[in-house]
C-alpha cells in the first residue's frame, strides 16, 4: 500500500506513545515511510514503544514537550508529514487546571505550525475533538482555538506550500481515561457503574476507525480545511448497561452522579454557526475555506442542515454491543 503523503517520507507524530497515535505509527509503518518520529513527553511509555519496535530501523523515539519550542524545532528537520495527536484532554481535569490546558493544547499546537512553517513541510493534520464546536469547557475551548491556529497557520505561509488541516472526532472507545476502562473496572470490582447524567449522549468510534479516516483526510486536504468524522452517537446510560449485561453474570448497579465541571448532555459535531459553509461528504463532514468550498462541492461535497449536524437516532443496546466487540472490549 501506498499513501502519497507517508510512503518514503519522514513522519512526525506529536503524542506518538498516545492511544491515537500509537495506531498511527502501526498504521503508517505500513504504509512504507522513509521515517517515523515519535514525540512524546511520557518517559516511561516512550521506553516500552522502545522495546516494542526495537528491530525496526525506521523509527526514531524523541522525548520531548510540545510546550518546548526549541525541542519542537529540533524533532521538525527534515520531516515531510506531521500528525499532532499530542494533548491534554480530560475535561474535568482542564477545568481546574486551565494554565496547563493553554500552555499544551494552545501554545504547544503554535510551536508545532510555526516550526513547520519555517521548516516548509508539506502537510501538518492537527487532531480535534468534537468538544470543540460549541465549546463549554476550557479543554473544548482550547481545541477550538488549536483548531483555529491550524486554519490560520494558512494565512502566514505566503509562498510556502504546507497543508494544514484538522480532524475533529468524538470519543475514542477504550482509548485512555475514557469511560469505557472506568466502566470495565467498576463492573470489574462488583459495581456500581457511575454515569454522570441518564440523558447524556456521546458521538464515539474506534481506534482504528479514527486512525483511518485521519490519514485520508491527510490525503485529501488542500488547506485550511476542518474535517469532521462521522460517528454513531450513543447514550451513556445504554453504554453502561450494554457492558454491564456482557461482562457480568450478576446484577450490578447503576449511579447517577451528577455532571462534572464542563460537562456537556450533548455533542453536536457540525454547529449552527458552521452549517453555513459546512459540506457532508461521504464518510466526513468538512468546513473548507472559502477558497475550496466550490472543490468540494463539485466533488460530491452535499449542503448541511441550517441547525448543524445533529445524531439522527442512537445506537441500541445490540449496536453497542457489536461495536464492543468490534473494538475487542467485549
Amino acid at each position: 500500500m501506498t499513501h502519497s503523503k507517508i510512503t518514503d517520507k519522514t513522519i512526525l507524530i506529536t503524542g506518538g506513545v498516545g492511544s491515537i497515535g500509537s495506531e498511527l505509527v502501526k498504521k503508517i509503518l505500513e504504509l512504507n515511510p522513509k521515517q517515523v518520529r515519535i514525540f512524546d513527553n511520557n518517559e516511561f511509555k516512550l521506553f516500552e514503544s522502545m522495546q516494542q519496535y526495537q528491530k525496526q530501523q525506521n523509527l526514531r523515539f524523541l522525548l520531548g514537550d510540545v510546550r518546548d519550542k526549541d525541542r519542537v524545532n529540533w524533532a521538525m528537520q527534515t520531516v515531510d508529514t506531521v500528525f499532532h495527536t499530542a494533548a491534554l484532554k480530560h475535561v474535568a481535569l482542564n477545568e481546574y487546571s486551565p494554565f496547563e490546558s493553554v500552555k499544551t493544547n494552545v501554545i504547544g499546537t503554535q510551536n508545532l505550525l510555526e516550526a513547520a512553517l519555517t521548516h516548509q513541510i508539506e502537510t501538518f493534520i492537527n487532531i480535534s475533538t468534537d468538544k470543540a464546536a460549541n465549546p463549554t469547557s476550557t479543554m473544548g475551548a482550547s481545541k477550538l482555538l488549536a483548531e483555529r491556529l491550524t486554519v490560520g497557520a494558512d494565512h502566514y505561509k505566503g509562498r510556502v506550500e504546507t497543508v494544514f488541516a484538522s480532524v475533529r472526532f468524538g470519543n475514542v472507545l477504550n482509548s485512555s481515561g475514557s469511560v469505557v476502562p472506568i466502566f470495565l473496572e467498576q463492573i470489574k470490582s462488583g459495581g456500581p457503574v457511575t454515569v454522570t447524567d441518564k440523558n447524556m449522549v456521546r458521538y464515539f468510534m474506534t481506534i482504528p476507525d479514527a486512525v483511518d479516516l485521519i490519514l485520508k483526510a491527510a490525503q485529501i486536504a488542500r488547506g485550511g480545511e476542518v474535517f469532521i468524522l462521522k460517528m454513531p452517537a450513543l447514550k451513556i446510560v445504554d453504554l453502561a448497561q450494554a457492558m454491564i449485561d456482557a461482562l457480568s453474570k450478576k446484577p450490578v448497579a447503576l449511579k447517577v452522579i451528577g455532571k462534572r465541571p464542563g460537562e456537556k448532555l450533548f455533542e453536536k459535531i457540525v454547529t449552527r454557526t458552521e452549517a453555513s459553509l459546512a459540506l457532508e461528504l461521504k464518510d466526513m463532514y468538512v468546513l473548507p475555506t472559502k477558497d475550496n468550498w466550490e472543490y468540494y462541492r463539485k466533488n460530491g461535497g452535499r449542503p448541511v442542515p441550517e441547525n448543524g449536524v445533529e445524531p439522527k437516532k442512537f445506537l441500541s443496546k445490540v449496536e453497542i454491543k457489536r461495536l464492543l466487540v468490534k473494538a475487542r472490549i467485549i
